[in-house]
């Protein structure tokens, strides 16, 4: 397995260019499936995750699944096969998005339950009632979930909580399916609006994506459509964090700030100094951060996907920061390779207390999730001596060439082939 090497401390300094996000770009290759042209999506982000997702395309028949740079076609065609197999989708939660269009399309769908990053139960259970209320029958076979249906009808669906998934699952079946559908409690994600944008260009009829009710009314079929996905605000936000944790006047451009305003606030409340225009954000060195305690909430608060990454942060701030998971109950798995490093991190609950600024120092140390990766590369960008972070595979899944990008802003950092 490939790893992760930095020679800390590191000084960085330019411009990054921030990829399309991953979180927007495999919802809207799932609804692909939906979709009788072919379809072209830019600005995507050649990261493991879209990889994967292309084989499940190509698995369930569609034709001419090819990315180029940034560029990602999808030829026409219909999916024949409707079964998502365990093999490919094991590492992958998004693979769950396939089962609202399968049915929409097919009418019938055999999708695994999914695996991914182990941060915490993240049921499909709010996917399967909501699409049983369209009328699918569903059962749980053999670690599948097995559903069919003559065609989805429109339904009126309260989600008991704020899920991303189900959003996006419900809102794409929704699109084929007969009458009206009302989904309430929605997530609020950009990366929902920005489905949206990709379902109406493909002719859909959706209104209020990005609001707390999304109506869907259905249509008969969908056409090719081309669709810019839009940048990856967690990638943004790391790369803001890693110039803030180093001390470092650095520019992330081709990003999107307005998806970022309550991470800015926060990272101004420490005493940041950011700039933030139309589509970039300037980091500029200043005097020492201050610790200030946050807690995770969906957004257009705080997001989980940032956590780790702060937390590698106020190591380096002064005072004591009080850290707060209320998404995902197993998501602290980092701290214990940040105390490996000389950070003095105590647990209580879901809630990590952070005493800084911590001389921390490079160490051996393990992945153990996509967004851990990146906490654990902060971390080492600002130590002192060699940091080696092993798995970097979960680093792979949602960040694009991410030790190119710390090069080319001066880090020393290179991936070890394992």
């Amino acid at each position: 397995m490939d790893k992760i090497r930095i020679e800390g401390p590191c000084r960085l300094r330019g411009r990054v260019r921030i990829s399309g996000a991953k979180n927007a770009v495999l919802p809207e290759m799932a609804a692909a499936l939906l979709v009788e042209g072919p379809v072209t999506l830019t600005n995507v982000p050649a990261v493991r995750d879209v990889e994967t997702m292309a084989k499940v395309l190509r698995h369930l028949g569609l034709r001419d699944v090819a990315l180029e740079g940034s560029l990602l076609r999808i030829g026409a065609g219909e999916p024949g096969e409707p079964e998502a197999p365990y093999a490919l989708v094991k590492t992958m939660r998004a693979s769950i998005l396939v089962l609202g269009p399968l049915l929409a399309r097919l009418g019938r769908a055999r999708v695994s339950l999914p695996g991914g990053c182990a941060i915490g139960a993240r049921p499909v259970d709010l996917h399967i009632e909501a699409l049983r209320r369209m009328g699918a029958t569903i059962t749980i076979e053999h670690g599948y979930v097995v559903g069919s249906c003559r065609r989805l009808r429109g339904a009126e669906i309260s989600f008991d909580k704020k899920t991303v998934t189900g959003t996006e699952n419900l809102m794409m079946a929704a699109c084929l399916a007969e009458g009206r559908t009302a989904l309430e409690n929605c997530a609020l994600e950009p990366e929902i609006a920005d489905l949206a944008r990709f379902l109406n260009a493909c002719g859909a009829r959706v209104e209020g994506a990005g609001t707390g009710r999304i109506e869907v009314h259905g249509v008969p079929r969908l056409a090719g459509a081309e669709h810019r996905v839009i940048p990856d605000r967690i990638e943004a936000g790391t790369f803001v964090m890693a110039a803030l944790a180093t001390r470092s006047g650095i520019t992330v451009e081709a990003c999107e700030p307005a998806h970022l305003v309550a991470v800015v606030d926060k990272l101004k409340e420490c005493g940041a100094d950011l700039r933030v225009e139309r589509d970039a954000i300037e980091v500029r060195p200043d005097g020492p951060l201050r610790a200030a305690n946050v807690v995770t909430v969906p957004y257009p608060a705080f997001p989980t996907d940032l956590q780790a990454q702060y937390m590698a942060l106020m190591t380096r701030a002064e005072g004591v920061s009080i850290i707060t998971e209320s998404v995902f109950e197993n998501r602290l798995m980092h701290v214990g390779e940040l105390r490996r490093m000389g950070a003095r991190i105590v647990v209580d609950g879901q809630a990590a207390i952070v005493a800084g600024p911590s001389p921390l120092s490079g160490a051996p140390v393990m992945a153990s999730d996509l967004r851990a990766s990146a906490c654990l590369i902060v971390a080492g960008l600002a130590a002192q001596g060699e940091t080696t972070i092993d798995r970097a595979y979960h680093i792979d899944r949602g960040y694009e060439r991410v030790e190119r990008k710390f090069q080319e802003l001066g880090a020393r950092i290179e991936r070890v082939r394992g």
